[in-house]
């Protein structure tokens, strides 16, 4: 028999969902039903935390404490990446195969590296702007309308200065 569960212990659940949709109870029930949660409450509360990502995949944790669930939004770099783009919200189920060649800013691009450092495997902040640069290039935009591998080259041959 499993051990009986702590109610003061704070559990994380990781969660994938679509921002500002209900997430499908199925595919959460398996995951909040042990801990005694309802699964189309959570899915509401991912909605409503996620409304500002609406129409991209973002990352969300689910604190569980005493059968309370709060969820924090984590967004990945490609997800902030495609927000920073400022396309309009698509339809998932009719528009598909979507380019995101747009143009981002630098600036921009060193703001979304300030944001996703935490995340970050790399040590130095440079590494994580070459590593949102590399999703640049995954996502296909541009940036400062060049190809975001050709700013790579120039910040590791020392062209170009980051700020911290």
């Amino acid at each position: 028999m499993p051990p009986k569960f702590d109610p003061n212990e704070e559990k994380i659940i990781i969660v994938r969902a679509v921002g500002g949709e209900v997430a499908a109870t199925a595919s959460l029930a398996p995951k909040v039903g042990p801990m005694g949660l309802n699964a189309k409450k959570i899915g509401e509360d991912i909605a409503k935390n996620t409304k500002d990502w609406k129409g991209l995949k973002v990352t969300c944790q689910l604190r569980v404490k005493n059968r309370v669930a709060t969820v924090v939004v984590t967004p990945s770099v490609a997800s902030r990446l495609i927000r920073a783009l400022k396309e309009p919200p698509r339809d998932r189920k009719k528009v598909k195969n979507i380019k995101h060649d747009g143009n981002i800013t630098f600036s921009e691009v060193q703001k979304i590296a300030k944001e996703a450092q935490g995340n970050s495997s790399s040590g130095s902040f440079q590494g994580v702007v070459l590593e949102v640069l590399g999703t640049a290039v995954s996502i296909g935009c541009t940036v400062d309308g060049e190809h975001p591998a050709t700013i790579q080259a120039q910040i590791k041959a020392g062209k170009l200065a980051i700020k911290a």
